[in-house]
């Protein structure tokens, strides 16, 4: 009788059917769990280029695998302008751009995803100068022109989900970031239209103050309708994520992360826009962060809103809020991201609220082209 190889094989073929999908969602919504920046590419400021291995670093393959074992599925990948594209308007250093492509094809093969982060701070150093951007010396034109560079080297890496593409600006003028955001998103949908564009806030990327210093980012245009608002929410009394004080001196208290993050969420929903929390992170030094930590994060999934960890790499292994393992040992916030990194009611595929943006005001007269 044939009924049942008949059946079996439609069982077989459904199911095949529903794993196939879910790799195509987990490709499409990452946002499905929690990430970790992996850093290390972005060290030795003071050392431009500098020298692998001495002045910087990239993770290692073991570390990919540590993270994924514990169910991360975005790594978010820092990087310094200056390695990747030696002279403004030059062509890409091959060699760094080969480094970094190793990293996302070990990501790749575990499953993970990764996010490309600037790390410059709205700054380009040139023989010894910090150069700002919109400056004279650094016009906004230089860093589309990167970025574009950067969308054709990495059209290819399919796991790779977006670009950050600055970390924490601060301190430039009047609109020169919304300007230089709406120039680079521009020059990457000239090669890429399915790539998310990550912006990061004015001002650090201030959760808390999201609204005062970034609130005319709303008014950016995407063709691809693919921009994710990326907020920074650090816990300490001056939010800087350096934690120098005691736990009492920090003022700090179990809902303080919840009222950090709160501002740029409830901005987030009132503009119908998608958001993610691109760093957070508290000290081991003191178990009273651990609840903190918790709350935040129990409150980032109840909005539909991930984020990444800061931090880890290889040689983080002595900083305060690293996630990276010490002989084998999970560092104590490990315990608490972990709920949270595995957890299935982290919806953020959904979390675009559907209230009506408010109408867009005229942008200025920069080009498309």
């Amino acid at each position: 009788m044939q009924y049942p190889t008949i059946l079996l094989r439609t069982f077989c073929a459904f199911f095949v059917a529903l794993l196939l999908l879910g790799k195509t969602c987990i490709a499409q919504f990452p946002y499905s769990q929690f990430g970790v920046s992996l850093c290390g590419p972005e060290f030795g400021q003071d050392q431009i280029p500098g020298i692998l291995n001495k002045d910087y670093v990239y993770p290692r393959t073991d570390e990919v695998n540590y993270f994924a074992n514990k169910g991360v599925s975005i790594v978010q990948l820092p990087f310094r302008w200056e390695r990747l594209q030696k002279q403004l308007g030059a062509e890409l250093d091959m060699e760094e751009v080969n480094r970094m492509k190793t990293l996302i094809y070990d990501c790749e093969f575990r499953g993970l995803m990764v996010i490309l982060n600037m790390h410059n701070f709205g700054r380009y150093k040139s023989r010894g100068e910090e150069l700002v951007l919109g400056s004279a010396q650094l016009p906004i034109k230089y860093l589309r022109d990167f970025w574009k560079k950067m969308a054709i080297a990495f059209k290819a890496n399919k796991n790779i989900y977006a670009f950050d593409i600055m970390n924490e600006p601060h301190d430039l003028g009047e609109n020169v970031w919304f300007n230089a955001a709406q120039q680079t998103i521009w020059g990457i949908r000239e090669i890429n239209s399915t790539l998310t564009v990550m912006v990061e806030g004015d001002h650090y990327a201030n959760a808390n103050v999201w609204e005062k210093f970034s609130d005319n980012l709303k008014y950016l245009k995407d063709p691809s309708n693919k921009i994710v608002f990326n907020a920074h929410c650090y816990f300490d009394h001056d939010v800087s994520g350096r934690y120098t004080k005691s736990y009492e001196h920090e003022g700090a208290h179990e809902q303080i992360g919840v009222q950090r993050v709160k501002p740029f969420i409830d901005w987030i929903k009132k503009n119908g826009v998608k958001g993610y929390v691109g760093e957070f992170g508290v000290p081991r030094n003191d178990a009273r962060w651990l609840p903190i930590l918790e709350n935040f994060l129990e409150y980032l999934t109840a909005n539909h809103i991930s984020g990444s960890y800061w931090a880890a790499g290889p040689w983080w292994k002595n900083y305060p809020l690293s996630l990276e393992p010490v002989n084998g040992q999970d560092q104590p916030q490990m315990a608490v991201y972990t709920k949270y990194i595995n957890s299935s009611n982290n919806v953020a595929k959904n979390n675009t609220f559907k209230n009506t943006p408010p109408q867009a005001i005229q942008l200025n007269s920069y080009s498309a082209r």
